[in-house]
C-alpha cells in the first residue's frame, strides 16, 4: 500500500521539480539532499514515476512523483 505524502517542491525555469520538504501526518521533514533523480518503478509499493533518492534526517529514502501524487519508500 502506498503512503501518499504532502510535498513542498520548487519548480525551476526548465520545468524541473526539486522536493524541499515532506509532510508526514502532522510532522514536516526537510529534504537534506537529493542524491539521484530518474524514471523508475517502485518494487515495494507498485506503480512508477519519477524517483527521487533523497536524504531525510540522515536516512536515504525514495520519494516518488507518480503523475500528480507523491509517495515515500525507504531505500535499501
Amino acid at each position: 500500500m502506498k503512503n501518499y505524502v504532502e510535498v513542498t517542491a520548487v519548480f525551476d525555469t526548465e520545468g524541473g521539480i526539486m522536493p524541499k520538504e515532506v509532510k508526514i501526518d502532522d510532522d514536516r521533514f526537510e529534504v537534506d539532499r537529493v542524491l539521484d533523480i530518474r524514471p523508475a518503478a517502485s518494487l515495494k509499493s507498485g506503480g512508477a514515476g519519477i524517483r527521487y533518492k533523497c536524504r531525510i534526517m540522515g536516512r536515504e529514502t525514495y520519494l516518488f512523483l507518480e503523475e500528480t501524487k507523491w509517495f515515500l519508500e525507504l531505500a535499501e
